[in-house]
């Protein structure tokens, strides 16, 4: 899905790593939640409440869940974050990226 409709956006933007990482929170009518955001290239840690899609748009990035490997991805690409688990992502190049909320 390349667009959104019938959504409401939060003004203010989630600010993270000294300005480093940033989204916008988007609502949808049934409820759900999204956030559209960039990486600029670095290191973080971030960790979840619940089950997260990241579904990287552009750029490179390497991730890795809790017991795995490094994985990359580029250009595009979608990963599984479960609830309540600390991740950690290497973004090479700016990072264009979307992550659902999942109740599950």
């Amino acid at each position: 899905m390349s667009k959104f409709s019938n959504i409401t956006i939060e003004k203010k933007a989630n600010i993270y790593f000294e300005g480093k990482v940033t989204s916008r929170t988007i609502l949808f009518e049934d409820g759900t939640k999204k956030t559209l955001g960039v990486m600029q290239p670095g290191e973080y840690e971030f960790a979840t409440a619940v089950k997260e899609e990241m579904e990287i748009v552009a750029g490179q990035l390497e991730y890795k869940l809790n017991g795995e490997e490094w994985k990359v991805i580029e250009g595009n690409g979608v990963f599984y974050v479960p609830a309540n688990e600390k991740f950690q992502v290497k973004a090479v190049t700016v990072v264009d990226y979307c992550c659902s909320y999942i109740s599950e």
